[in-house]
């Protein structure tokens, strides 16, 4: 069985989650330019397209340490679930709503000639993701009804059967690549597949003890592999008809789990000192990690209109970065005044 969970591993999961919320506002600050191919210098789109490798860890990496956090605690399955659905979907459900308002605000949803037909579009809008980076939630809630189960096998298996499964869902990862399909079999697989891998990866990686010479380099090493290869497959294929455009930098793309395997591993093989005064600012901002997540897409609206800050403001190396990090000082700012509203704030600011 693998070894009890460990309280000192929590401060490089600390450093580990709030560098990849700000890889999720790099991506997205970031997106626009990446899809603008042909349209933009090549040169500018080389750099959309690196960025995107950089930070595609992030999602990965937030999955991995919902298991590092999660799988390794009993749970009575239906506190879990009450407890854990009613922290993502309260507040999820707020910022649903408030991006619902901006688009009638912003003319791009036309509300309907009466109160139940607008009704019936908000239901559905709910129900299918009133904004862009919202899939996640629901991706999240369908882990936590799988943790349990999940947890359960974990807590009672074997590191062999650890990596028995973490082998297959790797293979099935690689196996269900696009470039694979002529070597398809009639095999179902999919038992496998998804992002619960992740899960049990990130568990496995943060709790296993292990005795290798040199493993930190071999992560960096494993990270810079990934991080050329990622951007310049994504440079090979941006013309073709034949591969989807997005197949390097999939979460569920086989470079982008060693990608994140390997800055998971290097966060948790990493203790660097801070000072107290930044433990503070990672702790504080740390706490409404979830409520930037969910608000962050709204501030980068308004940054680009009608304040103009965008990957457009200067050259992307700088301003993609630049709009990024702003983004993400006011979306916390906006996320600790949510909080402070009497009564529902804790609730809804997430």
């Amino acid at each position: 069985m693998m070894p009890p969970a460990k309280p000192q591993n929590i401060n490089w999961i600390n450093n580990l989650r709030l560098v990849a919320l700000f890889a999720v506002i790099m991506l997205h600050s970031n997106s626009v330019l990446l899809l603008q191919y042909g349209k933009i210098p090549m040169s500018d789109w080389v750099v959309a397209d690196c960025f995107n490798a950089i930070v595609r860890f992030a999602v990965p990496v937030f999955v991995m340490v919902t298991g590092a956090l999660l799988l390794h605690r009993e749970y009575e399955i239906g506190d879990f679930l009450k407890k854990r659905t009613v922290r993502v979907i309260v507040p999820f459900v707020f910022w649903s709503l408030v991006y619902i308002a901006y688009s009638v605000y912003n003319e791009d949803l036309v509300l309907k000639s009466t109160v139940l037909a607008n009704v019936k579009m908000v239901l559905r809008l709910l129900a299918s993701g009133s904004s862009y980076h919202l899939w996640y939630v629901y991706m999240l809630i369908g882990l936590y009804f799988f943790i349990p189960v999940i947890g359960k096998f974990v807590r009672n298996a074997s590191e062999k059967e650890i990596l028995y499964f973490l082998v297959v869902w790797f293979a099935v990862i690689l196996i269900s690549q696009p470039y694979m399909a002529r070597y398809g079999s009639s095999v179902d697989m999919h038992y496998f597949a998804g992002f619960a891998g992740y899960l049990v990866l990130g568990h496995y990686l943060a709790f296993k003890n292990f005795k290798i010479k040199h493993l930190r380099l071999w992560m960096i090493l494993l990270f810079i592999a990934s991080l050329l290869l990622i951007p310049v497959g994504s440079w090979l294929i941006v013309d073709s008809k034949q591969w989807p455009g997005a197949m390097f930098f999939e979460p569920l793309c086989p470079l982008v789990v060693l990608l994140a395997a390997s800055v998971f591993m290097i966060f948790k093989l990493s203790a660097p000192k801070l000072s107290p005064v930044v433990i503070r600012i990672r702790d504080f901002a740390g706490s409404f990690n979830y409520g930037i997540y969910l608000a962050h897409a709204l501030i980068l609206y308004l940054l680009e209109d009608p304040l103009g800050i965008s990957y457009k403001l200067c050259t992307p190396g700088v301003s993609i970065p630049f709009t990024a990090l702003i983004c993400f000082i006011i979306t916390l700012a906006l996320v600790w005044v949510v909080n402070k509203v009497p009564f529902v704030g804790k609730w809804i600011s997430g």
